[in-house]
């Protein structure tokens, strides 16, 4: 049984060969007899193959003697709200975010959702899958379960309704699920919505939702300014990441979102304490200080964020890879609540976003993450370290390699899945500095990688 879907923080794979119905059942009992779930929410995206992969995942949970909640077609933080609201078990949402369009996978979750990965379940539940199985003595019922009336609630309650005035938005779904959300929340926002991609359709007819991605940014980008609107969000297929584009049409990198709604949630709670990750950090330091709030670094991931939140009880925490994570929202990350936040400040300040940005970019000029091809990742980074950490202010290796000087530092980590390092460079007001200092990092990594 070919069991490569299963990875360190979830499942995905290709649809049939590496996950099928087959598959899908026997994890749905294995999940059960690992866990020990007595009451799972299952909800899926919009690929073509997720109904069907469902129902397979919701029999075998049945089968196992769980009582399956099915909260159908949705985003995955509507399984992690779904399960902690209603103190559920766990939960599972068959996605393959933003994978090819033949691909597909699940995310699993535990009581409170708290993340099931390599460390605390997912291998368990791996090794289980191929053994044997037999029957619950009670099989388990099956209910749907609606779900988006208290999730749009709930939505709503982290913005104040009275000082949110008409903005226009562009708001690009990659016909991912994220539209059926904003038609939701249209009833209960002063906004109007410029909808671009804005249907469900697991055929991905404009490629599959990742706006990361340089190519597919400027389908929003280019709709922000022809409408004269006052920001763009694009989302990815299950919508669990949001990105920016302020209103000149030029994307945001996902550092200086976290800077900003780091200041806009400890406005609101008067303190608290911000979890970051380690790769750009400067911005957020200060921002987070001036709003009197305290950050706490934690390796990059979201199953390592989670429980670093849970660990120091944080408001929010922020990745530059745009996942955005809240303490009232289970400690997950959502893609609604940032731009709801962001949409308040705009609204609050009388400010564009751009001006808002602009100084934050000036004070801390970053690199954006580089990525190169390394024969020897550690080798590599031990020698960056050996040549940098000596003249250094401070050393660090909270995810990877941090070195920090008076005027600029980077970051050099491994990733987990490939033969790749990754590069990010910053400095304090001086983009030349940073720019020459990415171009020595850069030319020292591709001597070392041929040597």
């Amino acid at each position: 049984m070919d069991l490569s879907c299963f990875k360190a923080y979830d499942l995905r794979g290709r649809v049939p060969d590496q996950l099928n119905p087959e598959l899908a059942e026997r994890i749905g009992r294995a999940y059960v007899d690992i866990t020990g779930a007595r009451k799972v929410v299952v909800g899926y995206d919009i690929r073509l193959s997720s109904p069907e992969i469902a129902e397979a995942l919701a029999s075998g949970l049945m089968a196992a003697g769980a009582d399956v909640f099915d909260i159908g077609l949705c985003g995955t933080e509507l399984v992690y709200f779904a399960t902690a609201h209603y103190k559920m078990d766990g939960g599972i949402m068959v996605t393959a975010s933003h994978n090819p369009k033949d691909h597909n996978g699940m995310k699993m979750v535990g009581p409170g959702s708290r993340p099931i990965s390599s460390d605390n379940g997912l291998n368990e539940i791996r090794d289980r899958v191929p053994e044997p199985f037999s029957n619950a003595p009670e099989q388990g019922r099956y209910e749907p379960l609606e779900v988006m009336s208290s999730y749009i609630d709930h939505l709503l309650g982290y913005v104040d309704a009275v000082s949110l005035k008409p903005l226009s938005l562009v708001v690009n779904a990659g016909n991912g699920g994220a539209g059926l959300v904003i038609d939701e929340l249209e009833q209960h926002l002063p906004f109007e919505f410029i909808k671009l991609q804005h249907e469900p359709d697991g055929h991905f007819p404009n490629g599959v939702p990742n706006p990361i991605l340089p190519e597919n940014r400027a389908v929003t980008a280019d709709a922000v300014v022809e409408h004269g609107a006052a920001m763009g969000i694009a989302w990815d297929g299950d919508y669990d990441r949001c990105f920016f584009f302020d209103e000149n049409g030029r994307f945001i990198e996902g550092y200086y979102i976290v800077g900003l709604l780091a200041d806009q949630f400890l406005r609101k709670t008067g303190g608290g304490k911000v979890i970051h990750d380690p790769r750009l950090t400067w911005n957020t330091l200060e921002l987070v200080k001036a709003a009197g709030g305290e950050a706490v670094e934690s390796k990059t991931g979201h199953a390592f964020i989670k429980q670093r939140m849970r660990e120091e009880d944080a408001v929010y925490g922020g990745e530059m890879s745009a996942h955005h994570y809240f303490r009232d929202f289970a400690y997950c990350d959502s893609g609604m609540i940032p731009w709801l936040l962001l949409a308040e400040r705009l609204c609050q300040s009388g400010q564009s976003l751009s001006s808002l940005i602009d100084a934050r970019i000036e004070a801390f000029p970053a690199s954006g993450e580089i990525n190169r091809t390394i024969a020897d990742p550690p080798g590599v980074i031990a020698a960056i370290e050996a040549t940098y950490g000596p003249g250094a202010v401070s050393v660090k290796h909270v995810d990877g390699l941090s070195v920090e000087f008076a005027d600029w530092r980077f970051n050099l980590r491994m990733s987990n899945t490939e033969p790749v390092v990754r590069l990010n460079v910053e400095s304090r007001g001086d983009r030349a500095l940073m720019e020459e200092k990415t171009s020595e990092l850069l030319a020292e990594m591709d001597r070392l990688n041929k040597a």
